[in-house]
């Protein structure tokens, strides 16, 4: 029983971080301009609708 706990904590633990570095690099491409995420195969409004979708926190 231990052990489970302790791996659902881990893992919630890693999918939280996950988020985080997913709301980091989103960020990071917003900074980006039209013509360099258009060459990158994304576009400025999905990057914000992603963004939208997020966590909570």
């Amino acid at each position: 029983m231990a052990s489970s706990f302790l791996r659902r904590a881990y893992q919630r633990i890693i999918e939280a971080r996950e988020r985080q570095v997913s709301r980091y690099v989103n960020d990071a491409l917003l900074s980006l301009d039209d013509k360099t995420l258009e060459s990158m195969g994304t576009s400025r409004a999905e990057l914000r609708r992603k963004r939208a979708t997020g966590s909570v926190f």
